[in-house]
Order: structure tokens, then sequence, then C-alpha cells
């Protein structure tokens, strides 16, 4: 239920208000691109939020959160994938259908999440799970995805 509506009002909802799911004319190239990243967001989307459920025995709803910190899966990459899918989404519209309008919405919507994610999420979490949050976010960046960097405090073994 979340899944449909937290993403679904905010990359959904919210973009056909203000469309109304009307076009502009669009290069063929910038509506592939977005079409792309519309596929690429709601795969990532969904994947995040199979692992909140498989992996932290929760979901990513407030009234029912995860028992285990999420660390598997793309969140070895980045620690805010489900935000960066809905952005990746909303951008993927405002690419098919040709709307600045929508570009503009989704900068609205990075900086929503970012401050939300730095003074909530991120304290609530590192009154949650303590050092292995600490490790987490010294170790996998929160918004550009890249290859996990080697722990800090691991010990490094004979090559």
């Amino acid at each position: 239920m979340f899944l449909g509506l937290a993403p679904g009002v905010v990359a959904g909802l919210v973009p056909w208000l203000i469309t109304g799911w009307r076009t502009s004319a669009v290069a063929h190239w910038l509506s592939a691109v977005g079409w792309l990243l519309l596929a690429v967001g709601v795969a990532v989307l969904f994947e995040a939020f199979a692992r909140f459920v498989i992996e932290g025995v929760g979901t990513p709803a407030p009234a029912a959160p995860t028992e285990m910190l999420v660390v598997g899966g793309l969140y070895r990459y980045v620690r805010n994938p489900m935000y960066v899918a809905v952005a990746a989404v909303i951008l993927g519209q405002a690419a098919v259908l040709g709307r600045w309008v929508l570009v503009g919405y989704a900068l609205a919507f990075g900086l929503t999440v970012w401050s939300f994610v730095h003074w909530y999420e991120e304290p609530t979490l590192k009154r949650q799970f303590g050092p292995a949050y600490d490790d987490y976010l010294a170790t996998v960046p929160g918004w550009w995805p890249r290859r996990p960097r080697p722990r800090p405090n691991s010990v490094r073994g004979p090559r």
C-alpha cells in the first residue's frame, strides 16, 4: 500500500496534476532517454522496496519500519535508492513529455528529500542502529551511486 501511496503520489499524481500528461515537442533521443529513466527508476523502486521487506524485515512506511539495517542490493551503492529512483521517474517524465516544469518539480523534490534525510532520517537511523549505521555512512554515498569503498575499520588480510 505504501509503495502505491508515497511514490505513486509524488511521481505519478503530482506530475499528472502539473502537466495533465500534455506533451510539448520532444526530440526522439530525449524521449528515448526519458523512457529509459522511467524504466530504470521504476525497477529500482521495486527492488528497493522488496529489499526492505526481505532484508530489513519491515517496510519503508513509518508505521512498519525495518528491524534490520538494509545495506544489501542497491543499498550497497547508494544509501537512498528510493529517492534517487523517484527523482529519475520525474526527470524521465520531464524528458518524455518535454515539460521543463517537471525538472523544477524534480529539483524541489530533491531539496525536500535531502532536507528530510539530513535532519530526520539519518539522525533517527543513527539512534536506531548506532555504529553499524555510522560505518554505513562512511562507506556508501548518499545520493550518487558508486562502488562501495572498503570499510574504514576493516582489517585487510594478506594478499
